[in-house]
């Protein structure tokens, strides 16, 4: 064998060795280039100690992103251990976005939905609280990613879920009462109180349970309450929005006045009608919508506002409180069921009866 020849076998023989090992090599190495033994979990910070529902809802909410699905919490207070995070969250004394850094106790802070989403239709002045900030950051994303919804219901409903969702935890966390003055009632079922009761009581012995096992715990009921709602504006409430607008081009087929609105079926009717009276330029026009319920028709008045109790013509005085026979001799209407005693809403056992008993409000 000459030189050469010796020389090129051995030439060769070390470039399969080569490809051999190079086709193990994806097997030790990351996607960022570091080894797998050194690849580091993504770390959400928060406060050790007493947690409350707004950091809970912060966390949840992260982690139902790709970037954090995975990510671990860690709780403390240790400024060393907090600047190893790769997101922090209620702690820290710092809010600035582009250093994920999401706390909202300093002196200065007052940062609203209205002056980090100033685009938003309507108003939110409440001060936010780590819940709020990570919503106004992720909330569409995470919608995005709970739902198949088009660009224009995720953005309605991002709005939504704030306003009836992380507005309420927002405000009870910074303090802020629900109205002026000493409230006739307190509510203590609320989402944030229920969370708050998790924590250990001050005199209850040791816990077999760990602090971040009872964190996880807090997490899962936020969790569940927040998809369920997400799950109810996705699924339920925004398809009734046509349903809505359907009846009301149609309203003048079923009283020559406009008013009166009848539903195909019942859908949450409230507050898309009012949205789309503005829309449609008829802001105050509509007093009753008629529908079907079970077994029999209602009519109920449109309130001055969606979560308003009083009316902007309320059923006549004289019915209000009388059921059956006696309302039907009273009003006129045959098949009368009963009127509300404040006389918001009113039962017929035909269709023809309900709209008789607003035809007749109306005059």
């Amino acid at each position: 064998m000459t030189m050469l020849s010796f020389c090129t076998r051995v030439i060769c023989h070390a470039a399969r060795r080569s490809v051999s090992n190079l086709n193990n090599f994806p097997r030790k190495i990351m996607e960022n280039g570091e080894p797998a033994s050194k690849k580091k979990m993504l770390q959400i910070g928060t406060h050790d100690g007493i947690f409350h529902c707004d950091e809970v809802l912060a966390c949840f909410l992260l982690k139902q992103l790709p970037t954090y699905a995975e990510a671990k919490v860690i709780r403390s207070r240790n400024d060393s251990v907090l600047k190893d995070c790769d997101i922090v969250v209620d702690v820290g004394g710092v809010f600035d976005s582009s250093k994920h850094r999401y706390d909202h106790h300093q002196r200065d802070f007052n940062e609203t939905m209205d002056s980090i989403k100033p685009d938003l239709k309507k108003k939110f002045t409440i001060k936010l609280s780590s819940a709020g900030l990570i919503y106004a950051h992720f909330g569409e994303q995470v919608i995005r990613q709970k739902t198949d919804l088009p660009d224009e219901a995720i953005k309605v409903i991002y709005e939504k879920m704030y306003e009836y969702f992380v507005q309420e935890i927002d405000a009870i966390d910074n303090g802020i009462m629900i109205c002026d003055g000493e409230p006739k009632y307190r509510i203590t079922t609320n989402l944030s109180s229920r969370i708050g009761t998790l924590n250990p009581r001050w005199n209850s012995p040791p816990s077999t349970k760990s602090t971040e096992t009872v964190f996880e715990e807090a997490m899962d009921i936020v969790g569940k309450e927040f998809l369920e709602t997400l799950d109810y504006y996705s699924n339920s409430w925004w398809p009734a929005k046509y349903i809505v607008k359907q009846s009301l081009e149609k309203r003048s087929s079923v009283h020559s006045s406009g008013k009166i609105v009848e539903l195909d079926s019942f859908v949450p009717w409230k507050e898309h009608l009012f949205d789309l009276e503005k829309e449609l330029g008829l802001e105050g026009d509509i007093i009753y919508v008629i529908y079907q319920d079970k077994s029999q028709w209602r009519v109920i008045c449109v309130p001055n506002a969606p979560n308003s109790f009083i009316c902007r013509k309320f059923l006549r005085e004289e019915w209000r409180g009388v059921r059956d026979e006696d309302l039907s001799k009273i009003s006129g209407i045959p098949g009368c069921v009963f009127c509300h005693s404040t006389g918001f809403i009113g039962g017929n056992a035909t269709r023809e009866g309900a709209l008789q008993m607003a035809v007749k409000s109306l005059e």
